[in-house]
């Protein structure tokens, strides 16, 4: 029984340690830029790798793509490392730097009037953008920086109305669309007209959109509420409206295969949304990533072959959402489960875990030298010095190098 908790508060610490490590690490920032010939411009770019990327092993990662990238980067990195462990999978960061020409970026057509006035910025170059980020942006990053095919996007306001524009009118582009509080009052709801055309009939299978609302319903009624606010028809409503009314757009259309989540803040403002709109919003588009059946693993008692459905089960869904083969879990995890289960001598789960991370992770000295561990504990020292070996040529490292002349003493 005493074995039996400490392996529970371990692993579930594990799972804990890799959020939190993350948070109390300084993330891999870059600086980054690329030459625009559609926009005739350079853009910056801030690129956030994760705290796990080692050098030529190969490892691949999602990646998310954040409009005012400037500013919000470090909201979404800030997030990731809290939730990582187990809510999201490792994620490649690209802030998008919108500083120069926001609106001009990120708005969907061009307006000479807005609320009955003159309307002075440069407006309406969203296709443009979207054409720099398609033919230009992500060609670069996926040639310079391991990421996969599996693409994020996220946007704030303007941001937002770009990012609902993206997912209508460029949905093969991205896997999931966060939209934080959208503009979608923008020119007369010219977006969410084209919607109600297009929605209906397209096919959005495999694409995820997660959509938040502001607290800030009216600037000057403090009358009108979530339940009535759809009865109001003044300017001063018409941001609310359009975002709710687009997503209940969204629902209605849900036999397209787009899977929607919409939620409400009322405690917050326009400004203040972002934070919570990503953590919910993060968390909800992967979903089908979070950790299941770890009662199974903290359970001793559970068969081998249980354990090992488990694993199958995971890579299954895993690659089923991300379209590739990746490993159900961390390295880390896998070692710790074959540990703890040679302490409590369960020898056969115990190599099965430390084979399982060589499977998923055979670029890694750690994997190998896990396993030169097991077969020492039951004194194999021929494979002990087989997987130690592995070690040091993946390594080079000393310490690889005494174990295997240790090894070979023993022989």
């Amino acid at each position: 029984m005493k074995l039996y908790f400490k392996f529970l508060f371990i692993f579930m610490c594990t799972f804990a340690s890799i959020g939190w490590a993350q948070n109390n690490q300084e993330h891999r920032a870059i600086i980054d830029s690329i030459y625009s010939e559609v926009l005739m411009e350079t853009r910056v770019i801030n690129i956030k790798l994760p705290e796990s990327y080692i050098e030529n092993t190969g490892m691949t990662y999602p990646v998310a793509y954040i409009l005012d990238g400037e500013v919000f980067l470090s909201t979404a990195s800030l997030v990731h490392g809290y939730y990582s462990g187990g809510f999201m999978p490792e994620t490649i960061f690209v802030g998008i730097s919108n500083t120069t020409n926001r609106t001009r970026d990120l708005t969907t057509s061009e307006l000479s009037e807005r609320r009955g006035v003159a309307y002075q910025q440069e407006s309406g170059g969203a296709d443009q953008f979207v054409k720099f980020i398609e033919n230009e942006l992500i060609d670069y990053v996926e040639k310079k920086y391991p990421v996969t095919s599996y693409r994020t996007l996220i946007g704030h306001s303007y941001g937002g109305l770009f990012t609902i524009n993206t997912l209508i009118n460029h949905s093969h582009l991205f896997e999931n669309y966060l939209a934080i509080d959208p503009s979608l009052d923008w020119d007369d709801q010219k977006l969410l007209k084209q919607a109600k055309e297009v929605l209906p009939n397209k096919n959005l299978k495999g694409k995820s959109l997660f959509i938040s609302l502001s607290g800030q319903l009216h600037m000057q009624d403090p009358d009108i509420t979530i339940k009535n606010i759809m009865q109001d028809s003044t300017e001063f409503t018409l941001f609310a409206r359009s975002n709710i009314e687009f997503s209940k757009l969204a629902e209605t259309n849900a036999a397209n295969g787009l899977v929607t989540d919409w939620k409400f803040y009322p405690n917050d403002l326009h400004g203040t949304i972002p934070l919570p709109s990503m953590i919910d919003g993060l968390i909800s588009l992967f979903e089908w990533f979070q950790m299941e059946n770890t009662s199974k693993f903290n359970n001793p008692e559970t068969a081998k072959e249980v354990l090992e459905e488990v694993v199958k089960h995971r890579e299954k869904k895993l690659e089923s959402n991300f379209g590739y083969r990746v490993p159900p879990y961390e390295e880390s995890l896998f070692n710790m489960l074959g540990y703890m289960n040679m302490e409590m001598g369960n020898m056969d789960k115990s190599l099965m875990f430390f084979e399982m991370a060589i499977n998923y992770y055979p670029n890694s000295a750690n994997s190998y030298d896990s396993l030169a561990d097991y077969y020492a504990a039951v004194n194999d020292f021929g494979n002990a010095l087989k997987f130690v070996s592995k070690a040091y040529e993946i390594s080079q490292e000393e310490y690889h190098k005494k174990r295997i002349t240790e090894f070979k003493s023993k022989l």
